[in-house]
């Protein structure tokens, strides 16, 4: 079953050859084809499974317990935080990590996506808190007008993707619920760490019935002002338990 859905990457790569994200080598099979990367390259892209991470932030813990020193450094955790149980991330946004998302999310290298979409559905066991009982994944808003202005968004297409997975095949793939608008507001990439956290407050709204259970999901968590800002849109929204897990750390 796998290997037929397979081939439509297998064509496409035959007409127009693109290779591997990471190493430009060509590719071998559908398998490779459909993930945008050479076998060689994907086995290097790994998830450590076996390290804490912290609560707040979801960087991996060196020697710290619960929360890491960037997120101790700050005198005292903003309300917003706290509406967040847990907070993982999967991979530093660094070495071929690092362009692995630029030619994701730069170069529209979409085959990409699936590469992702998996990582982020195995990245859901590394939670520590008590499993929840029927959580949805809820994407973290584009900038208005976006999707408008470029033609995609790449964590909207992640939810595309993640879509289809669960009609298909359910299990361990978890439904995609659209729910938070984000108002206009200034670009994140600009500002320090204070302005981040404020930029967004108040100018992300919910705009469905929030369910109870959740897990926000996003491509790069920085300061994780775009998460908790998030978070706080659902907690106003009725929302009980708040999980986030974003792809790449900075």
């Amino acid at each position: 079953m796998n290997q037929l859905r397979w081939v439509p990457s297998l064509i496409r790569e035959y007409l127009v050859p693109v290779g591997c994200a990471l190493c430009g080598n060509p590719f071998l099979n559908g398998e490779e084809a459909w993930y945008g990367l050479c076998r060689d390259c994907m086995e290097c892209l790994t998830i450590t499974a076996d390290q804490s991470r912290c609560s707040s932030c979801g960087r991996p813990l060196i020697a710290e317990i619960d929360r890491c020193l960037q997120c101790r450094d700050r005198e005292s955790l903003h309300k917003e935080e706290l509406y967040v149980n847990q907070v993982v991330a999967l991979f530093p946004y660094s070495g071929n990590y690092r362009k692995l998302l630029v030619s994701y999310k730069f170069g529209r290298y979409q085959a990409l996506g699936n590469f992702l979409a998996e990582s982020l559905i195995a990245g859901l066991a590394l939670f520590t808190d008590p499993p929840l009982h029927n959580p949805v994944l809820v994407p973290v808003p584009p900038q208005q007008g976006k999707i408008k202005k470029t033609g995609w968004d790449q964590i909207d297409y992640l939810g595309s993707l993640l879509t289809k997975a669960y009609r298909k095949t359910r299990s361990p793939y978890l439904p995609v619920y659209r729910c938070l608008k984000r108002l206009p507001s200034k670009s994140q990439k600009a500002l320090n760490q204070e302005d981040r956290r404020t930029n967004l407050l108040g100018r992300i709204r919910y705009t469905r019935p929030v369910p109870p259970e959740l897990i926000l999901f996003d491509d790069v968590i920085t300061t994780g002002s775009t998460l908790y800002a998030c978070a706080a849109a659902l907690k106003a929204g009725g929302a009980q338990k708040i999980y986030g897990i974003c792809l790449f750390y900075s």
